[in-house]
């Protein structure tokens, strides 16, 4: 499902029109980069949360220099589903 998807299935289901459905959802993703950006952690009851994580300094490799490289510590993004939402998910879709 793409961006494009999710604007349609909300137009359809709310009565909007597409141009302000496609509003709606782009102020939502960037409202969540803002919050992760300053910091701040997302909790959506029922859906999940997004959070930013620290990534510890770690010993790599640059094979085509055969060089030991150290990568800083550094956030990310990450999102964790709540558990309503796993377990909807673990009983209707079937494993292949």
């Amino acid at each position: 499902m793409t961006k494009a998807d999710i604007v349609a299935d909300i137009a359809e289901g709310t009565g909007l029109e597409r141009v302000e459905a496609l509003k709606a959802v782009e102020a939502f993703m960037a409202s969540i980069k803002t919050s992760l950006s300053n910091g701040q952690n997302v909790y959506l009851r029922g859906f999940g949360s997004f959070v930013v994580k620290t990534r510890a300094e770690k010993t790599g490799r640059n094979i085509s220099e055969k060089t030991t490289i150290i990568i800083p510590a550094h956030n990310i993004p990450s999102f964790k589903p709540a558990k309503t939402f796993v377990d909807e998910v673990k009983s209707k879709v079937k494993v292949n």
